[in-house]
Order: C-alpha cells, then sequence, then structure tokens
C-alpha cells in the first residue's frame, strides 16, 4: 500500500511540473504573475482550432466581401457574423454560414452614417453598438440596421466599445494624440487619460481606470500606452499591450485583479524616444523604435485568455501599416483619409504568430502555431476569429475543440 501512495505522489508532481515555471509575487497589493516555459500543457497543446471558413478577397468582384481595412466584429444570438468594414464604412452581416445577409451604413456624418468605424458589439436584443470616433459618437442600430440612437459628449473620441455589465458598455480609450502645438504656444503638462472608461447607456462616464505609464516623452505616451481590449460575460476587462510584456485583469468596478507576462525571444526595451521637429509652421515627426508582441486579445467562456503574440519581428518586406491624411478648410471643416501603406501588403501567410492560451488566473497553459497574419481575435461560443485588417482584408473563423 505504502508503494502505491508513492506512485500517486509522483505521478501528480510530474503533472504539475510544467507550471512550476510560473512565478507569482505582490507588488503594492497586485498580484503578478511571471510566466517562463511553454505553459501547463508543456509541448502538446491540450486545445485545437479547426479552419471552418472565410470571409473576405481582395481580388473578388463581389463587392459584398470586398472588405477594406476589416477592423472588429460580433457576433448575434442567431449566430450571424457582422464585420466592421472600417475602411468602406460600413457593417457587412453574414449568416452562421457565411451567407452575405445585408450592409448597414455608408460613409458620412448623418444618422446611419460611419466615418471609418472602430468598434462593434452586440446586445442580447440584436442592438448594434458601432464605435464612429471620428465623428466622437457611438452609433446604436436597430436588429435590422435601422438609425436607433446616438451616444455623445465622448469628449476624447470613442475608442472600441464591448458591452460590460448590464446597462454599461465599455469603451477603451482611443488611440492618444500626440499635440502638435503652434509655435510660441507654452507645452503644459496633462494628465494621462486612463485606458478603460465605463459609460451608461447614455453616454455618462460611470467609472474610468486603467493607470496608463508616464513614460516622460510625448510619443512614447503615445505609443506605449496603445492597448488591445476585450471583456467578459461578467463584465471583467482584460488589456494586453502591443509594446508592453503586459496582460492585465480588472474586475468590473476598475479593480486591478493581476498583471501577467511571458517569454519573448525579444526585447521589449524602447530604442529611443522618438522625435519631434517644429520648424516655424513645419512639423516633422520620426516615431519611436519599438518592437511588438500582441496583435489581439479574447476571452472564452472557460475563462481562457487568448492572445495573439508575436514568435519574432515582422521582417521590413511583411511589414504594412495604416497611413492617415488629415486636412482642415478655412472655416473649421475636416477631411480625414486612410490607406494600407508598407512592403508586405501582398503576402498572405507567415510564421510569424502563435495564439497563447493563459488561464483565468494569468497562468500560461500553451500556445499554437499560426500561418497568417493576425491583426485582431474574437470568441463567440466555441468560435474563434482571426482578422487579417491589411493584407488579405479577411476573416477567419476557426472551432475551438478542447
Amino acid at each position: 500500500m505504502r508503494s502505491k501512495i508513492l506512485l500517486i505522489v509522483a505521478a501528480l508532481a510530474l503533472a504539475a511540473a510544467p507550471a512550476a515555471a510560473q512565478k507569482t509575487e505582490i507588488a503594492d497589493g497586485v498580484r503578478l504573475v511571471h510566466n517562463a516555459g511553454p505553459g501547463a500543457w508543456g509541448k502538446t497543446p491540450r486545445v485545437t482550432i479547426e479552419p471552418v471558413l472565410t470571409l473576405g478577397d481582395p481580388e473578388t468582384a463581389d463587392p459584398n466581401v470586398a472588405f477594406f481595412m476589416p477592423t472588429a466584429l460580433a457576433v448575434d444570438a442567431a449566430g450571424s457574423i457582422h464585420i466592421l468594414d472600417m475602411g468602406n464604412h460600413r457593417v457587412q452581416k453574414f449568416g452562421r454560414d457565411g451567407k452575405y445577409l445585408a450592409t448597414y451604413g455608408r460613409q458620412g456624418q448623418g444618422p446611419g452614417e460611419f466615418l471609418y468605424p472602430s468598434g462593434i458589439a452586440i446586445d442580447a436584443k440584436g442592438f448594434l453598438y458601432v464605435s464612429d470616433p471620428n465623428n466622437q459618437r457611438i452609433q446604436v442600430l436597430t436588429p435590422d440596421g435601422k438609425d436607433h440612437k446616438t451616444i455623445k459628449g465622448l469628449e476624447q473620441g470613442a475608442g472600441p466599445v464591448l458591452l460590460g455589465r448590464p446597462g454599461e458598455l465599455v469603451a477603451g480609450a482611443p488611440r492618444m494624440q500626440m499635440r502638435i502645438l503652434r509655435p510660441g504656444e507654452a507645452e503644459k503638462a496633462a494628465a494621462l487619460p486612463k485606458l478603460v472608461k465605463v459609460l451608461d447607456l447614455e453616454g455618462r462616464t460611470v467609472r474610468e481606470f486603467g493607470q496608463p505609464t508616464d513614460f516622460k516623452a510625448e510619443l512614447l505616451n503615445t505609443a506605449g500606452n496603445e492597448t488591445l481590449m476585450t471583456v467578459d460575460a461578467a463584465g471583467q476587462v482584460y488589456l494586453v499591450y502591443p509594446v508592453q510584456n503586459r496582460i492585465d485583469k480588472y474586475a468590473a468596478d476598475g479593480r486591478l485583479l493581476w498583471r501577467a507576462d511571458r517569454p519573448l525571444p525579444y526585447s521589449m526595451e524602447f530604442k529611443d524616444k522618438g522625435e519631434i521637429e517644429r520648424n516655424g509652421q513645419s512639423v516633422s515627426v520620426r516615431g519611436p523604435k519599438l518592437n511588438r508582441c500582441a496583435a489581439g486579445v479574447a476571452v472564452d467562456g472557460r475563462g481562457r485568455i487568448w492572445v495573439a503574440t508575436l514568435t519574432r519581428q515582422l521582417k521590413k518586406e511583411e511589414q504594412v501599416g495604416r497611413g492617415v491624411t488629415m486636412s482642415m478648410d478655412e472655416k473649421g471643416g475636416r477631411t480625414i483619409g486612410y490607406k494600407v501603406v508598407g512592403e508586405g501588403q501582398e503576402l498572405r501567410t507567415t510564421d510569424a504568430y502563435k495564439l497563447e492560451v493563459f488561464d483565468a488566473d494569468g497562468a500560461l497553459l500553451g500556445s499554437l502555431p499560426l500561418d497568417s497574419f493576425v491583426d485582431g481575435i474574437f470568441i463567440a461560443g466555441d468560435r474563434l476569429f482571426l482578422l487579417d485588417e491589411y493584407r488579405g482584408a479577411q476573416v477567419r473563423e476557426y472551432r475551438i475543440k478542447g
């Protein structure tokens, strides 16, 4: 009997060994999770993702799937997929089988119109909440895509919008804008805005949380505090930082529950702080040199956090991004335009991304390799969606098994 007990203990110790690489500590009352190694699963993932369908084709003659910078998606109670086609200022609705069903919105500033919208959420009744940052509002559409109401009064514009607890919207802070000062204008220190804003359904701020890091440099504050966000069914908020090795989990009331990091095969130290040169009326900007580590975050029904992580830095010939042009007329009217820039626009496959899976407490479980570019990740039930915003302008759906 004694030998059997020893064998059981030994087996338990071996099963727990992969997780032993994780270390935790408490700093300023916050639990910090330092992950190391491949995670608790070891080298054999305990989940798989099975391809289901692909939506979007930049070469197609069908305008309904000719996306231009698709940037977000949401799934309704019937399983229909709503893709926010940002560059075409519209929402494209597809059935569970991928069949095109409807188009909502068009370019403009009026009711039911968008100007490069950035986020979408759908409530239990099928109402659509569309973040329309360039019009400084969130638009609410009926389940059949008609204008319902507009949520205004967002002083800093609207970032991504997600559903929180009943009666609440969770808005990510809009990307912090660099202030271009006129010659002779004094620069005054200003408090950095919180990273998360919770609104009621009329647009009133209920609470704000998420302290940004002050890097003591304007361009670093802009780039270094960029976040990707998701919310679970309990209203808990998860933030991933594309240029920091950092994942934060907040309770619905704004309390920071834990912060996690994981091993990366490259440095996340800032190489320089960038430079702003002002010469008379002209301004030139050289952005900071930063490595990027994350491209998306989502949480599944089991509380597992899925992060699209870079296995390496993209090569120059793989890189693309969003170019922005803006002009203002004499009356203050503004014209804005987006375009895709970079050498990698024709590429479709790469080994530069993987999916990392963490448990609800921030411990790394393991990872899954990917063979495509990723600019966003979304989960609805056992359905996982990977978004390629710039190159293939596609959404790939997978089924989570395990």
